[in-house]
C-alpha cells in the first residue's frame, strides 16, 4: 500500500528578467490553496494528500499554471526558480501583512534569513510511535535529500560558496532539538518549549524533519521533511519523494533501522553523537551538496553524499518496485549523473554567464516544462 503524500511549495514571484516582486497578499486573497508568507515576495500553495504519483504530478503543476495566469493579469510577471534572493534586495523585509504580530516577531528576530523558497514533503503515518521512529531515521538522512535538491548558490547577485545558501542561512529553531525517543517525549518537550517561549507556537519548530498533524503535539499523522530547497522540476521532486517513501516502507518492514537501536556508536553517548552527526552533515551538504563528505549514522564512517544516496537507492528500489512506484525513483540517478540545480548554475557561472542570464534560462525552462507536463500528462487525469 502506498502512503499518502502532499507538498507545501514556496515560490518567488517576479519578472521574466529574474527580479523578485512580491504579490503574496493579493494572491492569497484571490486564489484558493495559496497562503501568504511573512514576506510578500514568496507565496505558498499546498497539495492534497494523495497516494498515486501520477495524480501528485498534476497537483503540483496545475496550481502553478493558475498562478501564472493570475500573474499575467497583473502585468509581465512570472514564477522564479531558486531558493534565495539570488539577484538582490536581501537587506529589507517586504511585509505581506504589517498588522500580523507573528510576522512582526519573525521579521524582528530573523530578518530576511527566512525569505527563502523551499519544498516541504509530507508523508502520512498514522501510528505515532512508528512516526517517531521514521522521524529519527529521516532526520539522520535528511542531508541526502538536501544534496539532491540544492538550488541556492547565489545571494544578492554573488556566488556565496554554498550550494544551499538557504539552508546555511535559515535559522534552526530551537537551537538544539533532540531525537525524540517517543511520542510522550515529543509532547513533553514541546510543552516545555512553549512554556519557556523558545517556541512561539507549535509551528515554530524549524528543523530538517518534524512530526506533523492537525493538533500538535498530541494528534500526529505525518512526517514533514523540511530541508529541501525548491525543486521546480515536478518529475525530480516526485523522484526525491519516492526515495523518501521507499525508505519509510523499508523502516516499517525492519524497525531496527531506527538509529537509536541499530547505530554502533557507544550506547552511553549515542543520542548526543547522532545529533552531532546531524549538525555536521547538514552543514557539509549546505556547502557542497552531492560532493559533501559526510559521517554515516550507523558507525560514524566517512562517506560522500552521492555514494550514500546510491546505496540507499539500491535498497529502496526493492520496496518501491514491490509497491508499484519503482519507475518514479529513476530520476534520482539522473540527478546524480547530471548534478543538482545549484551545481548546474555554478557550472554556467564558471562558463561566464551572469547570474541574471542563469535565472532567465531557469525561468524559461521552468515555464516550458510545466506547460508540456500539463498538456501531456494531466489532461486525462481527474483532478
Amino acid at each position: 500500500m502506498l502512503l499518502p503524500k502532499g507538498f507545501e511549495v514556496e515560490l518567488y514571484t517576479g519578472t521574466p528578467q529574474g527580479d523578485i516582486v512580491g504579490f503574496s497578499d493579493r494572491i492569497a486573497a484571490d486564489l484558493d490553496r495559496f497562503v501568504r508568507e511573512p514576506d510578500a515576495r514568496n507565496v505558498e500553495y499546498t497539495t492534497a494528500p494523495l497516494c498515486a504519483y501520477e495524480r501528485l504530478l498534476c497537483e503540483l503543476v496545475r496550481p502553478r499554471q493558475h498562478l501564472r495566469e493570475y500573474l499575467r493579469g497583473l502585468g509581465d510577471y512570472t514564477l522564479l526558480p531558486g531558493s534565495t534572493l539570488s539577484l538582490g534586495d536581501s537587506d529589507r523585509f517586504h511585509r505581506s501583512d504589517p498588522n500580523h504580530p507573528y510576522h512582526s516577531y519573525i521579521e524582528q528576530t530573523y530578518g530576511t534569513r527566512v525569505v527563502t523558497a523551499s519544498i516541504h514533503i509530507n508523508v502520512g503515518i498514522s501510528n505515532p510511535e512508528v512516526l517517531m521512529r521514521a522521524t529519527r531515521l529521516i532526520r539522520l538522512e535528511a542531508p541526502l535529500y538536501l544534496a539532491l535538491s540544492a538550488s541556492s548558490p547565489f545571494l544578492d547577485g554573488e556566488v556565496t560558496g554554498y550550494h544551499s545558501t538557504r539552508w546555511h542561512l535559515f535559522p534552526q529553531v530551537p537551537d538544539r532539538v533532540p531525537l525524540f525517543e517517543s511520542h510522550p517525549h515529543f509532547i513533553r518537550w514541546t510543552r516545555e518549549q512553549l512554556a519557556t517561549g523558545t517556541m512561539q507556537n507549535v509551528r515554530h519548530l524549524w528543523i530538517s524533519v518534524r512530526p506533523n498533524g492537525d493538533y500538535r503535539p498530541y494528534d500526529l499523522n505525518r512526517l514533514e521533511l523540511r530541508i529541501c530547497d525548491l525543486v521546480v522540476d515536478p518529475i525530480a521532486l516526485l523522484a526525491v519523494t519516492a526515495l523518501l517513501e521507499a525508505r519509510m516502507h523499508q523502516l516499517m518492514a525492519n524497525p531496527r533501522l531506527d538509529p537509536l537501536e541499530s547505530s554502533t556508536l557507544p550506547a552511553s553517548t549515542r543520542a548526543e553523537d547522532l545529533l552531532a552527526i546531524v549538525e555536521e552533515n547538514e552543514a557539509a551538504v549546505a556547502r557542497n551538496s552531492l560532493d559533501a563528505q559526510l559521517r554515516h549514522w550507523q558507525d560514524g564512517r566517512q562517506i560522500v553524499a552521492r555514494e550514500w544516496i546510491e546505496q540507499l537507492l539500491g535498497e529502496a528500489a526493492i520496496f518501491a518496485k514491490q509497491r508499484g512506484f519503482g519507475c518514479f525513483l529513476s530520476p534520482v540517478r539522473k540527478i546524480l549523473r547530471e548534478v543538482n540545480t545549484a551545481q548546474q548554475w555554478l557550472a554556467l557561472s564558471e562558463l561566464g554567464l551572469s547570474r541574471r542570464q542563469i535565472l532567465i534560462q531557469g525561468i524559461q525552462a521552468m515555464a516550458q516544462q510545466e506547460t508540456e507536463l500539463e498538456d501531456r500528462l494531466c489532461g486525462s487525469l481527474v483532478a
